[in-house]
């Protein structure tokens, strides 16, 4: 079977291109340059590489035709970000593909009510990226149950995995944080360090494309979260980080005015994003619909990116 992957360099694909490879599709991986996945792997050898821009060919409105032109089996969109991308691709592949799969995020949601959350949940997005993953999906939906393409949306958390810095107990992303927790160094975190962020091995990920690719029947016209088992507080995920470390945990807290006047603008757009968020996402459906059975918790997945970070000296212990 034919499976073609739209971005499949990238964090996701890196992982699940090999995965595909294993069970015997014929993987054509997309992406607009000639960049190597984030880990080599010898399944590489039988993928078919080629080269297009998607932004200039949506612009020229060739993207779709070309996609189709691939005679596709099963369509895997890793790099899907506006309705107007979606609705390109999906009209393109009308009647030629079995399968459309499209990663969402978890961001669909905006703030929880009830945790974990479901799937079933009412769709609050906020925020440029959240809103337009939700028009997506919302898009994507409607046009399975009309017939006229069979598309499944998975929605990873905060993608972790060695070979890129993972998001920190602060809420953003400076490899910085880590190291103070490794000195034993005091870390300040906003408010009470109680909002909750959602981490996901990229492997993880990947398992889910494959679980709802191998569960076709239970997978079109359905959205799956694919996270880790739980979340985790910013102030449990420190101290978890400190006993890693073989320290003790030296917190400090203060108020989100305060505290965002201690870090950068970036950092604190950052870490806003992610504590006004909170996620805490059920992987309940992906369980029994799919047979999702996640590898890493969310600290077994940090560890093994922290431990990568070490190893390239982007943080001193």
């Amino acid at each position: 079977m034919r499976a073609i992957v739209i971005g499949g360099t990238g964090h996701i694909g890196t992982y699940l291109v090999p995965r595909l490879v294993r069970l015997g599709f014929e993987v054509v991986n997309i992406s607009r340059s000639k960049r190597d996945p984030y880990h080599l792997h010898g399944a590489w050898k039988e993928v078919t590489q080629v080269q297009i821009d998607r932004r200039s060919e949506e612009t020229a409105g060739t993207f779709g035709k070309k996609i189709r032109d691939l005679k596709p089996e099963i369509v895997i969109d890793l790099i899907c970000f506006t309705l107007e991308s979606a609705r390109n691709l999906a009209e393109s592949v009308r009647g030629e593909t079995q399968h459309l799969l499209h990663c969402g995020t978890i961001w669909v949601h905006g703030p929880s009510v009830q945790v974990p959350t479901t799937e079933e949940a009412p769709r609050r997005p906020f925020g440029e990226y959240g809103i337009r993953k939700a028009a997506v999906e919302e898009y994507l939906l409607r046009e399975t149950r009309l017939g006229r393409v069979p598309a499944t949306i998975l929605h990873p958390g905060h993608i972790v995995g060695p070979g890129w810095e993972p998001l920190n107990p602060a809420g953003h992303f400076n490899p910085e944080v880590f190291a103070r927790i490794a000195r034993g160094e005091e870390l300040l975190l906003p408010n009470l360090g109680l909002e909750t962020v959602h981490h996901v091995h990229a492997d993880d990920v990947a398992q889910g494309f494959e679980r709802a690719i191998a569960n076709r029947s239970a997978a079109i016209g359905e959205s799956f979260h694919v996270v880790s088992p739980a979340a985790l507080t910013l102030r449990g995920y420190a101290e978890a980080i400190a006993a890693w470390f073989g320290q003790k945990p030296v917190l400090r807290f203060a108020d989100w005015h305060n505290w965002k006047k201690t870090v950068s603008q970036e950092e604190a757009a950052a870490t806003w994003d992610h504590i006004a968020h909170s996620p805490n996402c059920s992987i309940a459906k992906a369980r029994w619909a799919l047979d999702y059975c996640p590898r890493y918790s969310s600290l077994e997945a940090v560890y093994e990116s922290v431990g990568w970070m070490i190893e390239h000296k982007m943080i001193t212990v």
